[in-house]
């Protein structure tokens, strides 16, 4: 099929297909799944979909008893539309580069000139041809990485209308300071691994984040039991994905598609961040790391805290 296609219809294909899988966080989540079960050596595709299926659970968990309480509806509006705006940016630029790895495999020759009509900085468009001609894994793992992280950075962390609504705020600050978030990476056990999020507006420290997560992801100790919970597990958006396995008794957030609408984004032509920030040498170094599985008392034990705070504001405030 592929090989009477011309240029027009590579791209029309790409954008449908991304457009198709881009309508909300479930729909991100699987896709990214899928792609890396059919090319397990594209690694930062089960990243992302360990990453994405966090931002669902942060959704939903706008809903739980502390986040109404503490906030209100017009600032758990904002938070939501803060996941939901990088998780589709990020989904609208990386998955076109997934699709055109795909073809270029089926069309058995490399199809990364197309990536300039898909607004793919000329960083990933290097590294896409280094990774064809080199298979390294480990090297596009970090480059997909460092490209993700630039390109939510000014049209979300850095624009206007979050920085002021949302990262300056309070709300968010508070629960920055006390580490309140995290990247988890559940197990169908009692186990559960992952990191603390902090300072989420330093790029420096989401880049430091991603190879953090992706240094977990594929521990020996780490791998099987999340591939495992991975397969098996539908992602719904809602904590009780993993929580059922925990043995804890906990508030149950909705399923995802139940409380949030799809929700139609402006997609502005983007400029290619590469050509006016580069790269810093600090973001090219590996991280490895000893998995901890303390993260979840840790992660729980913070969350009492919340709910015991909403509850002290319900009877004095």
């Amino acid at each position: 099929m592929t090989a009477r296609w011309g240029r027009h219809d590579y791209l029309h294909y790409i954008i449908s297909e991304t457009n198709k899988y881009n309508a909300d966080n479930i729909s991100r989540t699987k896709a990214y799944q899928n792609f890396y079960m059919a090319f397990p050596e594209i690694k930062w595709a089960f990243l992302a979909s360990m990453v994405s299926r966090n931002a669902g659970w942060n959704m939903t968990d706008l809903w739980l008893l502390p986040f109404r309480k503490i906030l209100s509806a017009s600032q758990r509006k904002l938070l939501f539309m803060t996941y939901e705006r990088a998780n589709w940016l990020i989904f609208s630029d990386a998955y076109p580069q997934l699709m055109v790895y795909q073809l270029s495999l089926h069309s058995d020759k490399p199809l990364f000139h197309l990536l300039p009509d898909l607004y793919v900085s000329r960083y990933m468009q290097k590294e896409w041809a280094f990774f064809w001609e080199h298979q390294d894994t480990q090297r596009l793992v970090l480059a997909l990485i460092i490209n993700e992280q630039n390109v939510i950075h000014r049209p979300v962390i850095k624009q206007d209308y979050f920085k002021y609504r949302v990262f300056l705020r309070p709300s968010y600050l508070l629960q920055d300071i006390l580490l309140l978030n995290a990247v988890l990476l559940p197990t169908r056990t009692k186990r559960l691994y992952g990191a603390f999020v902090h300072d989420f507006t330093d790029i420096d420290k989401r880049i430091a984040l991603g190879k953090q997560l992706a240094a977990i992801m594929f521990h020996p100790r780490v791998y099987r039991p999340l591939l495992a919970f991975a397969r098996t597990v539908e992602h719904t958006g809602s904590r009780q994905d993993y929580e059922r396995f925990l043995g804890r008794h906990t508030e149950k957030a909705p399923l995802l598609r139940t409380v949030y609408p799809v929700i139609t984004h402006q997609d502005n032509i983007r400029k290619d961040w590469y050509k006016k920030g580069g790269i810093r040498q600090k973001w090219l170094k590996n991280n490895s790391v000893n998995p901890d599985p303390r993260i979840k008392k840790t992660f729980y034990n913070r969350r009492k805290l919340m709910y015991a705070y909403a509850h002290l504001k319900d009877l004095f405030m």
